[in-house]
C-alpha cells in the first residue's frame, strides 16, 4: 500500500510539472498504459489478493470478519407478529408478495383466521395482461412519433416486466379482487418468469411495430383498437397456458384461529376482497420516497409508471429519512405492517440475514475507496429501489431512536426464519420507498397531496420497479 501511495504521489508531481501529460486524443496510448499499470504493483500482497479474488465470490471475501465475530442482536422493542414466510422463487414479484402479505396480516388479525395465504399467481395473471395493454395502447398513443423518439424507444426497451410498485398492486386488487392460494396455485412459469416474459415481450414488440404500421397507413382509431383487442386475446392465451386461467368463483372454508370451521361459502374474487378486506387501498394510503437528489416536501409523479393504462402513475411525497421513520414507527407500534422497498443487494449478508453498511469491507479487499453518497449513487444509477419487503419491527433505544429494523422477506425460509435485520445506518443509505396508512401521516404532510406534482419522465432513475 505504501508503494502504491508513493507511486501515485510521483505521478501527481510529474503531471503537475509537465513531465508528461494526458493523451490529448482521449485514448489510451502506450505511454499512458504504462503509467496506468503502476496502480497494480504485483507485490506479494497484490498477488495474494489476486489469487483470492479471481477464484472466489467477491462478497464472501469482502465479509467483515470483525463484524461476523459478534452475534447479531435479534431483540426488537416493537414487532408486528408475522403470518408465515412466502417464496417468490425465480421471479420479480416481490412487490406483489409484499403487498399481499401486508393485506394478509390485516385480514387474519381482523377476522381471527388460523392461516391464510393469498394467491400471488391470480393477481400476477392480470398484472401481465394489464401491462401488455399499457404497452400496446402506448404504441397507439405515440404512433405519430418517429421510432427513435425517446418515449417510443423507452417503450420498446420496456414492453413488459414482472417487477412493479404499490400503485399497480392496489389498482390490481381493487379491480380484480383476491383469492386464497389454493384457488389458483403457483405454476412453473409463475415461479420462474424469465422465459414467459421473454416470449411475451417478443410478441408485444412485434405487435407494437404492427400498430405503428397501421398508423402509417392511416388506419382508423377504431380499427387499431379492434386489432389491439385481438392482440390481447393472444396474450391472454399465452398467460392461460403458462399460469392457468383465473377462477371466476371458488369455494373456501373459513377457520378461526383455533382451527374450528366457521363456514364454507362460494365467492367471486371481488366478493372475497370486499368481505375480508374491503378497505380503499389507494385512498387510505400515501406513498413516501427518500430521494436526496430532489427537494423534500414536494409531490412527484413518474410518467407511465403504472401497471394499468387506465390507472394512476406512481405519485409520491419526497421526505427526509427522519420523517419517514417516525411514521413507520407509529405504524409498527399500532401493529400495522407496511410496504417497504430498498436496494437490497447492497451489503447483504445472507448467512446472517443482515443488511448493514459494515457487513462488507470492499475498500480493504481492493485497496480502493468508494466515497459516493446516496444522492450521487442515485444520479449515476449506482443505487435504486430494487426489492420490496414487509416492514414489521423496530428496535428503539431509551430515547426512542431506532437502532435497527426487521422486514418479512419473500425468499423462503433462511436466516432469521426468512426475515432480514436492517441497521438504522443502512436504512438511511439504501431505503427508498414506504407506503403508510394516512392516519400515521402528519396533517402538514398530507396537505402536500393537494399540490400539483412535478412530472418526471418514464426513464427517471426512480422508475425502476421492485423485483
Amino acid at each position: 500500500m505504501r508503494k502504491q501511495l508513493y507511486t501515485a504521489l510521483l505521478l501527481a508531481i510529474a503531471t503537475s510539472t509537465g513531465i508528461f501529460a494526458a493523451n490529448p486524443d482521449g485514448g489510451i496510448s502506450p505511454e499512458m498504459l504504462s503509467r496506468i499499470k503502476t496502480a497494480y504493483a504485483d507485490t506479494p500482497a497484490d498477488r495474494a489478493a489476486r489469487n483470492a479474488i479471481s477464484t472466489n465470490d467477491i462478497d464472501r471475501l469482502a465479509i467483515n470478519a470483525r463484524y461476523r465475530s459478534v452475534k447479531p442482536d435479534t431483540h426488537f422493542s416493537h414487532k408486528v407478529p408475522g403470518k408465515g414466510i412466502t417464496d417468490q422463487r425465480s421471479s420479480g414479484r416481490c412487490w406483489l408478495f409484499t403487498g399481499l402479505n401486508v393485506l394478509r396480516s390485516q385480514i387474519m388479525m381482523q377476522h381471527d383466521l388460523d392461516r391464510l395465504e393469498l394467491s400471488q399467481n391470480y393477481n400476477f395473471f392480470f398484472d401481465q395482461l394489464e401491462k401488455s395493454n399499457l404497452f400496446l395502447q402506448g404504441m397507439i398513443d405515440y404512433s405519430d412519433r418517429p421510432i427513435d423518439d425517446k418515449m417510443v424507444d423507452w417503450l420498446f426497451r420496456n414492453p413488459l416486466s414482472d417487477g412493479g410498485q404499490y400503485t399497480g398492486l392496489s389498482e390490481n386488487i381493487m379491480k380484480y379482487g383476491i383469492v386464497p392460494a389454493e384457488a389458483m396455485t403457483e405454476t412453473y412459469s409463475s415461479n420462474n418468469t424469465a422465459k414467459m416474459r421473454r416470449i411475451l415481450s417478443t410478441k408485444l414488440r412485434e405487435y407494437g411495430l404492427e400498430l405503428r404500421r397501421m398508423s402509417e397507413n392511416k388506419a382508423t382509431a377504431q380499427a387499431m383498437q379492434q386489432r389491439k383487442e385481438e392482440m390481447l386475446g393472444q396474450v391472454y392465451r399465452i398467460l392461460a397456458l403458462t399460469l392457468g386461467e383465473p377462477p371466476v368463483e371458488f369455494t373456501w372454508t373459513r377457520r378461526d384461529s383455533g382451527g374450528n370451521i366457521v363456514d364454507t361459502r362460494t365467492y367471486s374474487p371481488l366478493d372475497f376482497y370486499r368481505e375480508y378486506a374491503g378497505n380503499d387501498l389507494k385512498g387510505q394510503y400515501v406513498m413516501l420516497m427518500n430521494d436526496p437528489t430532489r427537494p423534500y416536501h414536494r409531490l412527484y409523479e413518474i410518467d407511465f409508471d403504472r401497471h394499468n393504462y387506465d390507472g394512476a402513475n406512481w405519485t409520491y411525497i419526497n421526505l427526509p429519512m427522519d420523517e419517514i421513520k417516525k411514521m413507520a414507527i407509529e405504524s409498527i407500534k399500532d401493529s400495522t405492517m407496511m410496504y417497504f422497498s430498498c436496494d437490497v443487494g447492497k451489503f447483504l449478508d445472507r448467512e446472517l440475514g443482515m443488511l448493514d453498511t459494515a457487513t462488507m469491507d470492499y475498500e480493504s479487499l481492493f485497496g480502493v475507496d468508494f466515497p459516493m453518497d446516496k444522492a450521487d449513487r442515485i444520479r449515476t444509477y449506482a443505487s435504486g429501489s430494487t426489492h420490496a419487503m414487509t416492514l414489521m419491527a423496530v428496535d428503539l433505544d431509551a430515547d426512542g431512536k431506532p437502532r435497527k429494523w426487521m422486514v418479512e422477506n419473500s425468499w423462503g425460509n433462511g436466516a432469521n426464519n426468512g426475515h432480514l435485520i436492517i441497521t438504522d445506518r443502512w436504512m438511511d443509505e439504501y431505503m427508498f420507498r414506504l407506503v403508510v396508512n394516512k392516519k400515521y401521516v402528519p396533517a402538514k404532510t398530507l396537505r402536500i397531496l393537494d399540490t400539483k406534482p412535478t412530472l418526471l419522465p418514464a426513464w427517471d432513475p426512480m422508475f425502476a420497479p421492485e423485483e
